[in-house]
């Protein structure tokens, strides 16, 4: 348990590390966001549908892109993020942008009593649950969260990405959950020339264990699809595709890159 403790410590502290550097990043493009910029890509707007008028719980927000993204199309938000920097950053954005959202500092595998049965809907996505060693206390969170009837909206990297080693020359991790993935972070996935040299911790999580875990506690898989590229360009040695999507060099079209699903809590 200690090792856990100092591991999410490591975490919090890389991420707000990460924070000026992804503010400042060309990726983010925080004054075109200001300026009206939707953060949200095809493959979430597509899974999230109609959101006006519904509460939404935004899991490991960051400094709330998406969340005011979805405050903007007129729902009603909580950003819940383990980084206090990151944060800090959210409040100063939502005034920025003239928006309504509420904030919630945790980590997201610890229960948060006054979110329970809450929301219509909590969104996660992209680099979210590699953070994380179990899904079990996860899964059990976004369950309690929702509103009977209430829908788990939720788009992530493949697992099948994490395997390779950051050059994406060799598969260098199981696929399977069996590992601690440590490495020493060297920049940031949106600014790779950063001044940010700090330890990560990392779990991969195969699509058995992320389904599994999210029908354990009653959840409903209602879609799940699978993407051959990537909205983000966030990795190395990419190509960039006329569907806009980006691919590693040399594997287009082979390796899946993103996976998406929504899951309904049982009324």
């Amino acid at each position: 348990m200690t090792d856990l403790v100092n591991q999410f410590e490591a975490n919090r502290v890389l991420w707000n590390a990460r924070v000026q550097h992804h503010l400042d990043s060309k990726m983010y493009d925080v004054e075109g966001f200001v300026a009206g910029r939707n953060s949200l890509t095809a493959i979430e707007l597509d899974l999230l549908g109609e959101v006006n008028g519904k509460r939404i719980l935004h899991l490991q927000c960051h400094f709330g892109q998406d969340t005011l993204s979805l405050a903007r199309m007129g729902a009603s938000v909580t950003g819940l993020d383990i980084s206090d920097k990151a944060l800090d950053e959210a409040k100063t954005l939502t005034a920025r942008c003239g928006l309504q959202a509420e904030w919630v500092l945790s980590n997201v595998i610890e229960p948060v009593a006054e979110l329970d049965g809450q929301f219509d809907v909590v969104y996660t996505s992209y680099g979210t649950i590699g953070w994380l060693p179990d899904l079990k206390p996860w899964a059990a969170n976004i369950a309690r969260y929702l509103k009977p009837g209430g829908q788990l909206v939720f788009v992530e990297f493949h697992p099948a990405v994490w395997m390779f080693d950051n050059a994406f020359t060799h598969v260098q991790y199981s696929y399977f959950n069996r590992e601690v993935i440590a490495e020493e972070e060297q920049g940031t996935y949106a600014d790779r020339d950063a001044d940010v040299a700090l330890p990560s911790y990392g779990w991969n999580h195969g699509l058995g264990e992320v389904l599994t875990a999210l029908l354990d506690v009653g959840l409903r898989i209602e879609r799940f699809v699978e993407l051959d590229g990537s909205p983000h360009d966030c990795f190395a040695n990419t190509v960039q595709g006329t569907d806009g999507l980006y691919r590693i060099k040399g594997m287009e079209g082979k390796l899946p890159m993103v996976y998406g699903l929504t899951a309904q809590k049982r009324q």
